[in-house]
């Protein structure tokens, strides 16, 4: 397991003196892993303000919590994810400097699909040889998109696994804490019959769907390192493009617009409408028009070397849409006005109904949640 790193907490290598040498022998270098936590320590300590504890050396991060007495009734919310295959073009090409904001995404935006404030995050790093610039930038990219998110990164840990993992090969995962009033929590209760679904625009493939991704590239006979005129660059730089980070400026919506938001999605494994759904009240449905936006490039690319329509990928790929915000009806101009003067191209794709319809066609429900269904219908834009 060792060496090990609490940023926020420990470095848990073992001194030469006290037998390193066999340890080295086994293959794990201490001595890296502590340089890796040299070398991220300033990006860490930039997400830390007065409520985070302590500095490197102990056994676990403190955060004060003291601002929670404020609250009347305070709801703990978590989260914990990977970034999954994506990983596998980051060590193709040797760009690992967006892989923590990916990770961050994951998490911290799944936080927010209630209406959470996100405070903290821990992430952990298994990997076959420790190289501590490599481990750096990583913890560095995660600290970054907790800066962005309002997150503090309060701990982590990096084990070195040789024999099981490859020297190059590496995962990363992560889990986060937020904060939510009991009666502002949002979610399918809130969700009413004429309300309007407001699709938020993804930055491009994010974290979901690579499994496909490397399918479709082996078939064409491409790696990640050629160059592709139709994605406009190289392969895996291009497909690298981070996750888009919605959690700062939902809350400023939700903040600015007390009310007016009922329901959050994030389009995350499962695909459109099954995200959707996850988010609706047993009973309601939603037909999503897909001539309200155009998925960008990558994904038509992508669906055209697979042999795809990009109908076949809707349970893939987010397909242009990154998040769902669910609103009241008499608010959906504001909404959309406010998310794209926080920077999140946004605009209405379908509305809520519960009245009796035939739901045949429709997803309904995911991942072990009896919700409402969804289906998309029309033609994609140009």
């Amino acid at each position: 397991m060792p060496p090990g790193r609490r940023y926020a907490g420990r470095v848990t290598s073992t001194p030469a003196a006290h037998g390193d040498s066999s340890y080295a022998a086994a293959g794990v270098d201490t001595a890296a892993g502590d340089r890796a936590v040299e070398l991220m320590k300033a990006s860490v300590a930039r997400t830390h303000g007065p409520e985070v504890l302590g500095g490197v050396g102990g056994f676990a991060g403190l955060f004060d919590v003291s601002a929670l007495l404020g609250y009347r009734r305070p709801l703990l919310a978590t989260s914990t994810d990977g970034v999954g295959t994506k990983i596998a073009l980051a060590l193709a090409v040797d760009k690992h400097d967006t892989i923590g904001q990916d990770l961050v995404a994951m998490v911290v935006d799944d936080i927010v699909v209630v209406g959470a404030k996100p405070l903290f995050m821990t992430d952990y790093i298994a990997t076959g040889k420790v190289h501590p610039e490599r481990i750096a930038t990583l913890v560095a990219g995660v600290a970054r998109a907790c800066e962005a998110t309002g997150t503090a990164l309060v701990g982590g840990e990096t084990a070195e696994h040789p024999g099981l993992m490859a020297p190059d090969d590496y995962d990363i995962a992560g889990a986060a804490v937020g904060v939510v009033e009991a009666d502002a929590v949002l979610g399918p209760d809130r969700v009413q019959h004429g309300d309007v679904v407001v699709a938020i625009a993804s930055s491009g493939l994010h974290s979901n769907g690579f499994s496909l991704v490397r399918h479709i590239l082996d078939g064409r006979g491409l790696s990640y390192t050629d160059h592709a005129q139709e994605l406009g660059g190289i392969v895996g730089e291009v497909l690298l493009e981070p996750t888009r980070l919605y959690t700062a400026p939902l809350l400023t919506v939700i903040d600015a617009l007390p009310g007016a938001i009922h329901a959050l999605s994030h389009v995350t494994g499962g695909g459109i409408a099954a995200n959707l759904a996850r988010v609706l009240p047993k009973g309601a449905w939603v037909e999503l028009d897909r001539s309200t936006w155009s998925p960008q490039p990558v994904f038509r690319t992508l669906a055209e070397w697979g042999g795809l329509s990009l109908g076949d990928t809707e349970a893939t790929w987010n397909l242009g849409v990154g998040f769902f915000a669910v609103v009241a009806q008499d608010a959906a101009s504001s909404v959309t006005r406010a998310l794209e003067a926080a920077g999140l191209p946004a605009w209405v794709a379908g509305r809520v109904s519960t009245a009796s319809h035939d739901l045949a066609g429709f997803e309904q429900g995911a991942k072990g949640v009896d919700g409402g269904a969804v289906r998309l219908v029309g033609s994609f834009a140009d």
